[in-house]
């Protein structure tokens, strides 16, 4: 089984934050901050302008992007968290 996000929602895979800081202070979930970057693991199916023609995504499966903070829908699949959020609301591609 696997998430297909609808219309012009993208599936991320944020990265994972270290437990343990460069000064070797082991920090607790609940002083993590959230992740800004991810990983697209899946586009929608695309969003339509006025004339009903499918407008084209600027990210794709396998891209590194910036997410807002706090921003989008929380998934928890498989073991794994995701976040949905709208391509409108990613913040940039990473190189």
């Amino acid at each position: 089984m696997k998430i297909q996000p609808l219309g012009d929602r993208v599936l991320v895979e944020p990265l994972k934050e270290s437990e343990v800081n460069k000064g070797g202070i082991i920090i607790p979930d609940t002083a993590k901050e959230k992740p800004q970057q991810g990983t697209v693991i899946a586009v929608g199916t695309g969003k339509l302008d006025e004339k009903g023609n499918k407008i084209p995504f600027n990210v794709k499966k396998g891209d590194k992007v910036l997410m807002p903070k706090y921003g989008g829908t929380e998934v928890k699949f498989d073991g794994k968290d995701y976040q949905i959020v709208r391509e409108e609301d990613i913040l940039g591609i990473l190189d």
